[in-house]
């Protein structure tokens, strides 16, 4: 084989297995600036991100108009807010003590800037940049669709940096998880059907609910799973402020009312029935609720990657595939309108 070839291939590589997830082996210091900024930016996650910006087009779509570049900007927004979100959550979290070498951030994988993946330079200039990129996007919609894209822009923009960056964070006093729903479900859905459509409507504020709540049971698990460092940081998230046995009840009943409201939702006539597809995410959604209703193990299982986040494993392995479904239904739906013209409103009403 060329080795001139080889590299581009190595470099692909590395690139494939930063955006799957956590480094296994080496510590990335001496990767190019791309394989850095994927894992900096914690890429694995981003696909939640991506899985909004595709619903809120599907939305867009089925319910209104779809505009195409639009729908490419938006879908480039999301993950750079995202990817803004994750780097900054380090960069503050670490500055501010809170990700000390005994935390479990520091734990289940290296940490960017402690560990030295990027300098704090680099950092600085890349937060700068994807904040920069998210301002041009905003401006673009707000030009372009209308002013209350500020608004959406506005309340993003608020729940990433008081989240963690702020210096008393959201995440401190019990309402980091009410932000990550926020965020993921009523404002990236409903604002991001808002400037792909033009329009403003009920229906992507009802749907956006149980992908919301899918995202805050990420953050829900990992909280839990982080819950005694946290406590004696003086962190006090839901879960430390709840106690273990009440946290790990309510995760049970995130995952659980993500399928009731959805059934609902479809038994109304507000979504479509379609929506039924996501019975195919419900052998992960049981799953999800064992773990929840298990005491983590002392130990990680062989091949375990990630711990000591244990109930968060479980709670992303299953929004992922709630989120495909999800997904998949709406999209059986987009094609059946398209196919037979059809109203989506003709379903399941009561």
């Amino acid at each position: 084989m060329n080795a001139g070839n080889s590299v581009p291939r190595n470099r692909l590589r590395k690139w494939y297995l930063a955006f799957r997830g956590f480094y296994s082996t080496g510590d990335g210091r001496n990767d190019d600036f791309v394989t850095r900024f994927l894992f900096s930016a914690r890429s694995v996650i981003l696909v939640i991100s991506a899985q909004a910006a595709v619903i809120s087009g599907l939305l867009a779509y089925i319910y209104s108009d779809f505009r195409p570049l639009n729908f490419i900007i938006l879908f480039i927004g999301f993950i750079d807010a995202h990817a803004l979100s994750n780097l900054s959550n380090d960069y503050f979290g670490y500055f501010r003590g809170d990700d000390s070498p005994d935390s479990p951030r520091r734990l289940y994988t290296i940490h960017p800037i402690a560990d030295g993946v990027i300098t704090r330079s680099e950092a600085k200039l890349t937060l700068l940049f994807l904040l920069l990129l998210g301002v041009l996007i905003a401006t673009y919609f707000t030009v372009t669709v209308g002013y209350l894209t500020l608004v959406f822009f506005g309340m993003g923009v608020a729940l990433l940096f008081f989240y963690d960056a702020a210096p008393k964070p959201l995440k401190a006093v019990g309402l980091g998880e009410l932000a990550s729903f926020l965020a993921w479900g009523p404002v990236m859905i409903t604002g991001g059907y808002y400037v792909v459509s033009g329009t403003l409507s009920y229906v992507p504020l009802v749907a956006s609910v149980p992908y919301g709540l899918g995202v805050m049971s990420i953050l829900w698990g990992k909280h839990i799973d982080q819950m005694d460092y946290d406590s004696k940081k003086g962190i006090r998230t839901m879960p430390v402020i709840l106690g273990g046995g009440v946290s790990k009840a309510i995760g049970v009943a995130i995952i659980s009312s993500m399928f009731i409201i959805g059934f609902i939702s479809v038994l109304y006539g507000i979504l479509p029935v379609t929506l039924l597809a996501v019975a195919i995410s419900v052998p992960s959604a049981v799953s999800g609720i064992k773990r929840f209703r298990e005491n983590r193990p002392e130990k990680p299982p062989e091949g375990f990657v990630g711990w000591p986040l244990w109930y968060h494993r479980g709670a992303l392995t299953f929004n992922k595939r709630f989120g495909w479904s999800y997904i998949l239904s709406f999209l059986v739906c987009a094609i059946l309108i398209h196919l037979s013209a059809i109203s989506p409103y003709l379903f399941l009403r009561i």
